[in-house]
């Protein structure tokens, strides 16, 4: 019985040193001199989960590369960690389009309050597929002071903007105990 336990010990100890020698592996391919194993690193990252990735992912952020950083972003998200919350608020800032999306994204995974208002000013932003990923961020976080900026969107000249803002309005009036004309639920007997 005991080298039963003994041998489960060694299994469990053996699985774990090569889970961490593989992230640590996906954590050093995001220094490659390749684009697509940088970006291909980012997105892996997030997928497996670790929050030894937070600080390398954050770094890549700054990454020259726009397949990188948007993959870095939306992989901060997954992680859950707060840490990302700060450098994803200023990845809102970027010029890049892509990175704006995945920083919305990684913020609306992140359901952070701090967030709210840096998202609410991404609503006006000149690219439709930023306002639509900050609209769908907003609804993610379930902050009730979205809900008048979101209303707003729900006049956006683009279809799938005005699609996500509804969406998040009927997301934030749900966790928060209000109706479709933003009165309190009345309790019923039943």
């Amino acid at each position: 019985m005991a080298e039963n336990d003994a041998a489960e010990a060694d299994l469990k100890y053996i699985e774990q040193d090569a889970r961490r020698r593989n992230i640590q592996e996906t954590i050093d391919r995001l220094k490659s001199p390749h684009l697509d194993t940088r970006w291909r690193a980012a997105e892996s990252l997030g997928t497996i989960g670790d929050q030894t990735a937070v600080e390398p992912l954050i770094e890549a952020l700054k990454d020259g590369y726009v397949d990188v950083t948007w993959e870095a972003a939306k992989s901060l998200g997954s992680l859950g960690d707060k840490r990302a919350v700060e450098p994803l608020i200023q990845a809102l800032k970027s010029e890049e389009k892509w990175l704006r999306i995945g920083a919305a994204i990684g913020l609306g995974r992140l359901q952070d309050k701090r967030a709210v208002d840096p998202l609410i000013n991404m609503l006006h932003d000149g690219k439709t597929q930023v306002r639509k990923f900050a609209a769908w961020a907003l609804g993610n976080i379930g902050d009730e002071r979205s809900l008048g900026p979101l209303q707003e969107s729900l006049q956006d000249k683009d279809g799938s903007v005005r699609e996500a803002a509804e969406l998040a309005i009927r997301l934030i009036q749900q966790k928060s105990g209000f109706n479709e004309n933003n009165e309190p639920e009345k309790a019923t007997d039943q």
